[in-house]
């Protein structure tokens, strides 16, 4: 009996992937809205900064506003998930943020901040051509062309040679193409340069240190892993979106157990946000405990009661249940 269990989990497991991955395909647009305003670190609203949004599980599917007088912008159209939203303006700080986005309530304002760039603190972006690049480094890397992404990120930095929070991007690449000594060598000078910058040195070391990590998590090296995530969270221990990224990395090497903590982490950080109670669902289901599944997958329910990701908790659900 606990053969056929483990059997049907396998099968359910295997279905979960191939309906996901169809119902990603399709995914993204909806009735859903998000907006709020862009400002400077003085709260001073910025006019004319370029924001494009992104789905995450469709790179190609993407939208672009301009910021009014007053700094706001929305976007409509938006299917429920989560996007990554990137702001980019003249003598500012390039910014990516994630967000989540439900179709099924009033998504909360969201207030983008911007560090303005003087010669001394990190040079500056002068014109169109160059955030360009930016962008361009962004998709290729987004569609898995490392190099192309790396040569973009890299006309970049000569531009802006002191913007050292490009550099987490080139590592990215790097750990993707799989030389982890070059990418963790950079992460290493960027957590030299965060330490002196006031404005995003926290954010900044966070993501290096989670970049490390998953160097060493590539590698098999779990315990240099764990060590790294941990110091990457307690950077940013309000961070939901790091937590469940974590969880995440964790997740695609089947690292039940570290991805359960993360993604319980994110849940605790945000228990609104419906995704970590999805992937807990997951985490149980491969962990053959059905009881944490169904209650996990019920919270999700919840929380996100309509859509294609519901649709496909509650035919896993009817067939846990029985």
């Amino acid at each position: 009996m606990k053969t056929n269990s483990l059997k049907t989990i396998t099968f359910l497991t295997l279905i979960i992937l191939l309906a996901a991955g169809s119902a990603f395909s399709q995914a993204g647009r909806g009735v859903g809205r998000i907006g709020g305003v862009v400002v400077d670190l003085e709260e001073k609203p910025l006019e004319g900064v370029k924001l494009s949004l992104v789905f995450s599980q469709n790179v190609n599917l993407k939208f672009e506003v301009t910021t009014n007088k007053k700094g706001e912008w929305s976007f409509i159209g938006l299917g429920t998930g989560n996007w990554e939203l990137t702001a980019i303006a003249a003598g500012f700080m390039p910014l990516t943020k994630a967000l989540y986005v439900s179709q099924l309530s009033v998504n909360p304002k969201v207030t983008v901040k911007m560090q303005k760039l003087t010669k001394a603190s990190g040079g500056i972006v002068a014109d169109e051509a160059t955030f360009v690049l930016l962008e361009n480094g962004n998709q290729a890397y987004k569609e898995s062309k490392y190099d192309e992404a790396m040569a973009f990120y890299q006309q970049f930095l000569e531009k802006n040679p002191n913007l050292y929070q490009i550099q987490v991007s080139i590592a990215d690449c790097w750990r993707e193409k799989g030389d982890f000594e070059k990418a963790v060598e950079i992460y290493n000078k960027v957590l030299e340069q965060s330490k002196v910058d006031a404005a995003l040195g926290k954010e900044m070391a966070a993501k290096s240190l989670a970049g490390i990590g998953n160097c060493y998590l590539k590698q098999n090296k779990l315990k240099e892993a764990q060590d790294f995530f941990k110091q990457s969270i307690e950077n940013s221990p309000k961070d939901e979106i790091l937590a469940y990224n974590v969880g995440e990395i964790f997740f695609s090497n089947q690292g039940w157990d570290e991805a359960l903590k993360y993604f319980d982490l994110a849940a605790q950080i945000r228990p609104e946000w419906p995704d970590p109670y999805l992937k807990l669902g997951y985490v149980y289901l491969n962990k053959a405990d059905n009881p944490k599944a169904i209650e996990n997958f019920d919270k999700f329910l919840k929380l996100e009661p309509e859509g294609e990701r519901a649709a496909l908790a509650r035919n896993i659900l009817n067939v846990i249940k029985k």
